[in-house]
Protein backbone atom coordinates (compact mmCIF):
# COMPACT_ATOMS: atom_id res chain seq x y z
CA UNK A 1 0.00 0.00 0.00
CA UNK A 2 1.23 3.18 -0.66
CA UNK A 3 1.58 6.25 2.05
CA UNK A 4 -1.11 8.69 1.79
CA UNK A 5 1.03 12.34 0.71
CA UNK A 6 -1.21 14.96 1.67
CA UNK A 7 -4.92 14.84 1.23
CA UNK A 8 -4.12 12.54 -1.74
CA UNK A 9 -6.04 8.87 -1.72
CA UNK A 10 -4.53 5.95 -0.22
CA UNK A 11 -4.81 3.78 -3.81
CA UNK A 12 -2.90 4.10 -7.09
CA UNK A 13 -5.13 5.66 -9.72
CA UNK A 14 -5.15 5.31 -12.89
CA UNK A 15 -7.08 8.39 -14.54
CA UNK A 16 -8.76 6.44 -17.21
CA UNK A 17 -9.56 3.38 -15.43
CA UNK A 18 -10.70 4.78 -12.10
CA UNK A 19 -8.67 3.69 -8.91
CA UNK A 20 -7.02 0.80 -8.74
CA UNK A 21 -7.44 -2.19 -6.27
CA UNK A 22 -3.93 -3.45 -4.09
CA UNK A 23 -4.28 -6.28 -3.11
CA UNK A 24 -5.54 -6.30 0.94
CA UNK A 25 -6.91 -2.91 0.45
CA UNK A 26 -10.60 -2.06 0.69
CA UNK A 27 -11.99 -0.68 -2.11
CA UNK A 28 -12.51 3.21 -2.03
CA UNK A 29 -15.72 5.25 -1.62
CA UNK A 30 -17.99 5.22 -4.77
CA UNK A 31 -17.99 9.11 -4.48
CA UNK A 32 -14.68 9.61 -4.78
CA UNK A 33 -14.56 7.74 -7.67
CA UNK A 34 -17.36 9.53 -9.21
CA UNK A 35 -15.87 13.09 -8.60
CA UNK A 36 -12.77 11.51 -10.03
CA UNK A 37 -14.31 10.63 -13.13
CA UNK A 38 -15.97 13.61 -13.13
CA UNK A 39 -12.85 15.89 -13.16
CA UNK A 40 -10.54 13.53 -15.30
CA UNK A 41 -9.62 15.72 -18.44
CA UNK A 42 -10.23 19.35 -17.22
CA UNK A 43 -7.29 21.38 -16.77
CA UNK A 44 -7.46 24.00 -14.51
CA UNK A 45 -8.46 27.48 -15.55
CA UNK A 46 -9.88 26.15 -18.46
CA UNK A 47 -13.37 27.26 -19.13
CA UNK A 48 -15.75 24.44 -19.97
CA UNK A 49 -18.51 24.45 -21.77
CA UNK A 50 -22.70 25.21 -20.81
CA UNK A 51 -24.22 21.77 -20.50
CA UNK A 52 -27.17 23.00 -22.88
CA UNK A 53 -27.20 26.38 -25.08
CA UNK A 54 -28.93 29.88 -24.65
CA UNK A 55 -31.35 28.73 -27.12
CA UNK A 56 -32.70 25.43 -25.75
CA UNK A 57 -35.15 27.15 -23.87
CA UNK A 58 -37.59 24.40 -24.91
CA UNK A 59 -35.53 21.65 -23.46
CA UNK A 60 -37.37 22.65 -20.23
CA UNK A 61 -40.88 23.90 -21.49
CA UNK A 62 -42.37 24.09 -17.65
CA UNK A 63 -39.45 26.20 -16.97
CA UNK A 64 -39.68 28.18 -20.33
CA UNK A 65 -42.88 28.91 -19.84
CA UNK A 66 -42.80 30.57 -16.16
CA UNK A 67 -39.50 32.03 -16.83
CA UNK A 68 -41.22 33.73 -19.87
CA UNK A 69 -43.88 34.98 -17.79
CA UNK A 70 -42.64 35.37 -14.46
CA UNK A 71 -38.63 35.44 -14.52
CA UNK A 72 -38.24 36.45 -10.77
CA UNK A 73 -39.62 33.44 -9.79
CA UNK A 74 -36.88 31.48 -12.05
CA UNK A 75 -33.96 34.16 -11.07
CA UNK A 76 -34.83 33.55 -7.07
CA UNK A 77 -34.53 29.62 -7.39
CA UNK A 78 -31.22 30.35 -9.31
CA UNK A 79 -29.85 33.03 -6.66
CA UNK A 80 -30.48 30.59 -3.83
CA UNK A 81 -28.54 27.92 -5.01
CA UNK A 82 -25.69 29.95 -6.28
CA UNK A 83 -25.64 32.42 -3.35
CA UNK A 84 -25.22 28.91 -1.44
CA UNK A 85 -28.80 29.57 0.64
CA UNK A 86 -27.71 32.78 2.28
CA UNK A 87 -30.74 34.43 0.62
CA UNK A 88 -34.02 32.71 0.19
CA UNK A 89 -35.76 32.29 -3.15
CA UNK A 90 -38.62 34.92 -2.40
CA UNK A 91 -36.14 37.75 -1.03
CA UNK A 92 -34.19 37.10 -4.38
CA UNK A 93 -37.45 37.28 -6.44
CA UNK A 94 -38.30 39.81 -4.73
CA UNK A 95 -35.51 42.11 -5.18
CA UNK A 96 -35.31 41.20 -8.96
CA UNK A 97 -39.40 41.95 -9.73
CA UNK A 98 -38.40 45.46 -7.65
CA UNK A 99 -35.48 46.68 -9.84
CA UNK A 100 -37.47 46.66 -13.12
CA UNK A 101 -35.10 48.04 -15.74
CA UNK A 102 -32.24 47.21 -14.21
CA UNK A 103 -33.40 43.80 -13.37
CA UNK A 104 -30.89 42.31 -15.97
CA UNK A 105 -27.43 44.50 -14.45
CA UNK A 106 -28.53 42.27 -11.13
CA UNK A 107 -28.99 38.38 -12.71
CA UNK A 108 -25.66 39.15 -15.05
CA UNK A 109 -23.70 39.16 -11.36
CA UNK A 110 -25.45 35.95 -10.49
CA UNK A 111 -24.68 34.64 -14.31
CA UNK A 112 -20.55 35.39 -13.29
CA UNK A 113 -20.36 34.06 -9.91
CA UNK A 114 -22.17 30.63 -11.05
CA UNK A 115 -19.68 30.50 -13.75
CA UNK A 116 -17.25 31.16 -11.45
CA UNK A 117 -18.14 28.40 -9.35
CA UNK A 118 -18.32 25.83 -12.47
CA UNK A 119 -15.75 27.34 -14.23
CA UNK A 120 -17.94 27.51 -17.01
CA UNK A 121 -17.11 29.67 -20.61
CA UNK A 122 -18.37 33.03 -21.05
CA UNK A 123 -20.13 32.32 -23.76
CA UNK A 124 -21.41 33.39 -26.36
CA UNK A 125 -20.69 37.31 -25.58
CA UNK A 126 -19.60 38.71 -22.10
CA UNK A 127 -22.50 38.04 -19.45
CA UNK A 128 -24.10 42.06 -19.16
CA UNK A 129 -25.16 41.38 -23.06
CA UNK A 130 -26.16 37.96 -22.56
CA UNK A 131 -28.68 39.30 -19.84
CA UNK A 132 -29.34 42.39 -21.43
CA UNK A 133 -29.84 40.73 -25.24
CA UNK A 134 -31.84 38.20 -23.98
CA UNK A 135 -32.85 38.08 -20.78
CA UNK A 136 -35.02 35.16 -20.07
CA UNK A 137 -33.23 33.05 -22.37
CA UNK A 138 -29.74 33.45 -19.83
CA UNK A 139 -32.45 32.72 -16.96
CA UNK A 140 -33.38 29.41 -18.49
CA UNK A 141 -29.82 28.79 -19.18
CA UNK A 142 -28.48 29.19 -16.00
CA UNK A 143 -31.70 26.88 -14.31
CA UNK A 144 -31.12 24.20 -16.40
CA UNK A 145 -26.92 24.44 -15.81
CA UNK A 146 -27.63 23.94 -12.01
CA UNK A 147 -31.03 21.11 -12.54
CA UNK A 148 -28.26 19.26 -14.90
CA UNK A 149 -25.71 19.26 -12.14
CA UNK A 150 -28.15 17.62 -9.34
CA UNK A 151 -29.80 20.10 -8.14
CA UNK A 152 -34.12 20.10 -7.48
CA UNK A 153 -34.79 23.78 -8.19
CA UNK A 154 -38.23 23.57 -6.63
CA UNK A 155 -36.95 22.24 -3.33
CA UNK A 156 -34.16 24.89 -2.49
CA UNK A 157 -31.06 25.01 -1.01
CA UNK A 158 -31.40 23.41 2.18
CA UNK A 159 -33.50 20.54 1.16
CA UNK A 160 -30.88 19.48 -1.66
CA UNK A 161 -28.00 19.50 0.73
CA UNK A 162 -30.31 17.09 2.80
CA UNK A 163 -30.53 15.23 -0.20
CA UNK A 164 -27.05 15.29 -0.95
CA UNK A 165 -25.89 13.92 2.36
CA UNK A 166 -28.29 10.86 2.16
CA UNK A 167 -26.37 9.93 -1.03
CA UNK A 168 -23.28 10.57 0.45
CA UNK A 169 -22.08 13.13 -1.76
CA UNK A 170 -20.53 16.08 -0.26
CA UNK A 171 -20.72 18.65 -2.86
CA UNK A 172 -22.80 19.20 -6.06
CA UNK A 173 -22.31 16.69 -8.52
CA UNK A 174 -20.21 18.20 -11.89
CA UNK A 175 -21.90 17.57 -15.06
CA UNK A 176 -19.66 15.44 -17.55
CA UNK A 177 -18.66 17.88 -20.50
CA UNK A 178 -21.19 17.21 -23.56
CA UNK A 179 -19.76 15.59 -27.30
CA UNK A 180 -16.74 17.46 -29.21
CA UNK A 181 -15.90 17.64 -32.32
Amino acid sequence: MYPPVNDQPRYPVDVHQGPMLVSGAPTPNPMYTYALHMAVGHAPGVARKWSTGLCHCCDDPANCLITCFCPCITFGQIAEIVNGGSTTCFISGAVYALLLGFACLYSCCYRSKLRGQYDLEEAPCVDCLVHFCCETCALSQEYRELKNRGFDMGIGWEANMARFQQRGITMAPIAPPGMTR
